[in-house]
C-alpha cells in the first residue's frame, strides 16, 4: 500500500548508469581497423578529434540539451503509464526543490526526464541534466516513492557533480571519434555529437570514488525534500535479498562488483547516516531497532517486505523524530492504525511485531 506522506515505514531505491558498449549501436565499417593515415588521404591529429568530442559533449550538456533529450527518448523510448509518471513528476519537483536550497543555478537548467519502457531495474542522468528512469524499477520497488526517490536523488546528484559529463570525454576510443566525426566532414557537428552521444545516454563511465559521492549528496538531496531517512539503506537490502548473485534484471555499472562499491558496503553507509541523522539516538542492524541502545522492535516479515528492510524505514522514521525535535512527543496509536511519535508517523504494527499498545508504552519508556 503506497501512502502519500513525508516518511512511508513500508517503502522500498538504487541504481544508476548501464553497462553500454557504444560499437553495439554504431555500424562503422573498419572501426577497429581505423588509423588516422587513411582519413580522406589527411591526417588528423588526436587532439582535434578530442576537441571535436569535446565541442559535442558541451552543446549536447547546455544550449543543445533539449535535442538531446528528444534523441534521448528516441533511443530508448516513453513509457506514458499514467502512475509512474505522476510519481516521478512529484518526485522530481521535490528533489529539484530540495537541491534549490544550497544550488540555486538547478534553476536555471532544470532537469528533463521520462520514464523508459525498459523492465529492469535502472536509472540514469546524462548531458544535460537529462533523466530517464525504467519502468522496471517502479515495478521492483512497488511504486513507493521514498526508495525511488533515493534513486533518482542519487542520478541527480551525478548530474549536479558533472560526471556523466567528465566521464563521456574519457570513455570513446580514438578510431570510434576519428571515424565518426571525420568521415562526416562538413555535416554539422553537433548533429553528429548528440546522434552518437545520446546512443550512450546510459554508458557504463561512472567510477567507484563518483558513486559513493553520489550516494552521500543524494541521500542529502531525498532527506532534505522529506523522504525517509531510511530509504537508502532499505533498498539496498532489497537488492541483496531479490538478487542475491543474479544479475539478470540488474543492468547497470552501478552493480558492477569488481570496481564499484559492494552492496552491503552501501546498505551500511546508508544505515550509518539513519544513526547520524538521528543524534546518534537510533540503530539499525540485523532487522532489530534500538533507541538509546535499548531494543525497541525486532521488526517481522510482511507479504511485501522482509523484517530487516522494514527495519530500515522504521528507523528512519524515528531518525526523523530525533533530528526535528528536542523533546521527543508521545506515542500513541492513531486512526488509520499507524504508530506515530507526535506528529510523525512510524509504521503499522503487524501482528507478529507485537501488540500495539505494548510497543506504544515500550516507545514511551526508552525514548
Amino acid at each position: 500500500m503506497t501512502r502519500k506522506h513525508p516518511y512511508k515505514a513500508v517503502m522500498l531505491c538504487a541504481a544508476c548508469a548501464a553497462a553500454f558498449t557504444l560499437s553495439t549501436f554504431l555500424t562503422i565499417p573498419n572501426a577497429a581497423a581505423f588509423s588516422l593515415d587513411n582519413l580522406g588521404g589527411s591526417l588528423i591529429g588526436v587532439a582535434a578529434y578530442y576537441a571535436r568530442l569535446d565541442s559535442s559533449v558541451n552543446y549536447c550538456d547546455n544550449d543543445g540539451r533539449g535535442e538531446y533529450f528528444n534523441k534521448m527518448k528516441e533511443q530508448y523510448g516513453v513509457d506514458a503509464d499514467p502512475t509512474k509518471n505522476a510519481i516521478l513528476d512529484d518526485i522530481m519537483a521535490r528533489l529539484s526543490s530540495s537541491i534549490a536550497q544550497n544550488d540555486p543555478k538547478i534553476r536555471e537548467k532544470p532537469y528533463n526526464y521520462f520514464v523508459n519502457p525498459d523492465k529492469s531495474f535502472n536509472a540514469f542522468c546524462s548531458l544535460g541534466h537529462n533523466l530517464s528512469v525504467n519502468s522496471g524499477l517502479f515495478d521492483l520497488l512497488n511504486n513507493n516513492e521514498d526508495e525511488i526517490a533515493f534513486v533518482v536523488g542519487h542520478e541527480m546528484a551525478h548530474g549536479q557533480q558533472e560526471h556523466v559529463k567528465k566521464g563521456i570525454k574519457k570513455s570513446l576510443p580514438i578510431n570510434i571519434i576519428a571515424s565518426v566525426w571525420g568521415s562526416q566532414a562538413g555535416s554539422s557537428l553537433e548533429i553528429i555529437g548528440i546522434d552518437v552521444l545520446a546512443k550512450q545516454a546510459d554508458a557504463n563511465i561512472i567510477t567507484k570514488p563518483q558513486e559513493w559521492q553520489a550516494d552521500n549528496i543524494g541521500y542529502g538531496y531525498a532527506v532534505g525534500a522529506g523522504y525517509n531517512p531510511g530509504a537508502g539503506a532499505a533498498v539496498w537490502q532489497r537488492f541483496i535479498e531479490k538478487m542475491g548473485k543474479d544479475r539478470s534484471n540488474f543492468v547497470g555499472e552501478i552493480f558492477s562488483p569488481s570496481d564499484h562499491p559492494k552492496e552491503a558496503d552501501r546498505r551500511d553507509n546508508y544505515s550509518q547516516k539513519i544513526t547520524q541523522y538521528s543524534n546518534n539516538h537510533v540503530t539499525v542492524k540485523d532487522g532489530i531497532v534500538k533507541i538509546n541502545g535499548k531494543e525497541f522492535l525486532h521488526a517481522a516479515n510482511t507479504e511485501i517486505m522482509s523484517g530487516d528492510e522494514r527495519a530500515f524505514l522504521i528507523g528512519g522514521a524515528l531518525a526523523a523524530v530525533y533530528h526535528n525535535n528536542t523533546t521527543i512527543p508521545q506515542a500513541y496509536i492513531g486512526s488509520n492504525n499507524y504508530l506515530y511519535l507526535g506528529n510523525q508517523d512510524i509504521f503499522i504494527p503487524t501482528v507478529n511485531d507485537g501488540a500495539p499498545q505494548f510497543l506504544v508504552n515500550k516507545l514511551n519508556m526508552i525514548k
